[in-house]
């Protein structure tokens, strides 16, 4: 059921995927990227609401700043598959560490795969395949694992210290 607290987490969401994408746009695309706000993929793993606003802040950077049609379908669609397989991820696994550390792998390996695709699609790659996934792989990691760590942890130690908080619910 969506509460209006989560309607509006959802568009808090987006809006700062977005918003972090503007303001690092210049090393949030291009072949060798480091795209910040991927750093919010992480949120599924604590809010179900994070899934759709994850694929709309992706979806209007990219409309904004992206490589054409293909950024909008391939990217957006990159990011919405690994926010779903994330949220499972979150749903099965109690252990938080293990939660985080399987949840940041889809956003990664999605992400590592599907956006040289997006890059060799517009013309605009300057290396092979396997080096473009390499090099997308690795902003990704620094993304997800070091500051979506920073954004998980002290989330679900808030969790943690006050379960019958409402942020959660």
């Amino acid at each position: 059921m969506l509460s209006t607290s989560k309607i509006c987490r959802a568009g808090i969401i987006a809006s700062v995927y977005f918003v972090l994408t503007y303001f690092l746009q210049a090393i949030a695309f291009g072949p060798i990227q480091l795209r910040v706000s991927e750093a919010l993929t992480v949120l599924p793993l604590l809010f179900v609401e994070a899934v759709p606003a994850l694929f709309v802040g992706c979806f209007l950077a990219n409309a904004l700043f992206g490589l054409a049609v293909y950024d909008l379908t391939i990217g957006s669609f990159a990011t919405l598959i690994s926010a779903v397989i994330t949220y499972f991820v979150g749903k099965t696994v109690k252990n938080k560490h293990l939660k985080f550390v399987l949840g940041a792998i889809p956003p990664i390996a999605v992400n590592a795969f599907l956006i040289p695709l997006v890059i060799w699609l517009s013309g605009a790659t300057e290396f092979a395949y396997f080096i473009q996934v390499a090099f997308i792989g690795a902003g990704q990691f620094l993304a997800v694992f070091l500051v979506g760590g920073a954004v998980y942890y002290p989330l679900i130690n808030m969790k943690e210290r006050n379960p019958s908080s409402t942020i959660f619910k």
